[in-house]
């Protein structure tokens, strides 16, 4: 189990996102508030963000990403270089390992196929995914996301929608975000949505008590980009 956050708007600082908030990551990593999977996430942590220094839109941006196998709640130079890390997408996400699963960075979120920023909140039996050679890790989230990489992500909801049928106790909360979208499932796990006057945040549990928080229908694919948000259903599976 974990928790993850994304981000697409206006640039704004990593510690915004995830430190400064009183309900932040940095709260969840030890106190989460609607996790219903363990009972804190000290495995590591991961931020990826979209670094647009050479110019060009979001779009055209390299995914960069920072990862640790420390609790996020000590980690003092996260919390020095954050204030300065900015940009209009961010994926971020803290870990609590799947009983079996190694313990090292490879294995935590975000991972990359060096276009997107993919985080896993949840559990799939690897026996349902196909053998793929480009996995960042064994553990089941890197499998799950080199899956879902190899199958693109324009056909993100039919690959949860298969997957959670192929293993009925799995829990496949997905966020995933190239620069100028952002994309999330809602499969057997809390997910909300903020719409910010300057973005929007998708995340496993609202960062504070503002009452614009949405919460997100189970069985939902989110998509946000310039065109604004749309929520769809996940329907039956057509095959993998």
């Amino acid at each position: 189990m974990c928790r993850h956050l994304g981000w697409l708007g206006a640039d704004v600082s990593v510690s915004s996102l995830i430190l400064d908030p009183p309900f932040g990551l940095r709260v969840q990593s030890y106190s989460p508030r609607r996790q219903k999977h363990g009972l804190m996430n000290a495995d590591g942590w991961g931020v990826g963000f979209f670094d647009r220094s050479s110019g060009g839109t979001p779009a055209d941006g390299v995914p960069r990403r920072w990862r640790s196998t420390a609790p996020l709640w000590g980690d003092t130079s996260l919390e020095s270089v954050a204030p300065a890390l900015r940009s209009g997408c961010v994926v971020a996400a803290v870990r609590s390992a799947t009983v079996g699963m190694p313990l090292d960075v490879s294995a935590t979120a975000p991972f990359t196929d060096g276009q997107w920023l993919l985080s896993h909140n949840g559990v799939v039996d690897r026996g349902v995914l196909p053998l793929t050679a480009t996995a960042e890790s064994v553990c089941d989230s890197a499998m799950l996301a080199a899956t879902i990489f190899s199958l693109g992500l324009e056909v993100l909801g039919e690959t949860i929608a298969q997957i959670g049928t192929l293993d009925p106790n799995a829990r496949l909360n997905v966020l995933a975000a190239n620069g100028s979208r952002l994309l999330a499932t809602a499969w057997r796990d809390t997910l909300s949505i903020l719409r910010r006057d300057d973005g929007v945040v998708l995340a496993s549990e609202p960062y504070n008590d503002d009452s614009e928080w949405e919460d997100v229908p189970d069985h939902h694919l989110v998509e946000v980009s310039t065109k604004g948000v749309t929520m769809t259903p996940l329907d039956e599976p057509k095959g993998f």
